[in-house]
């Protein structure tokens, strides 16, 4: 099996990607709900890792 080699960002944003795909499945009912809640909760958790990302910057400054 190839190995897989990914950087902190890459493997958060899979991390991102696969949980809000899980997330609109199991929590609204129709494609459209799921879709759009999905996105968005993809957007929140991209949003986050880049907020994170710069308060952990300019701490280390």
């Amino acid at each position: 099996m190839p190995k897989i080699n990914l950087s902190h960002f890459e493997a958060t944003m899979l991390f991102a990607l696969f949980t809000s795909a899980v997330l609109g499945v199991v929590t609204k009912k129709t494609d459209k709900e799921r879709l759009r809640y999905g996105l968005t909760s993809f957007g929140w958790f991209a949003a986050t890792v880049f907020g994170l990302g710069w308060l952990m910057f300019l701490g280390h400054r």
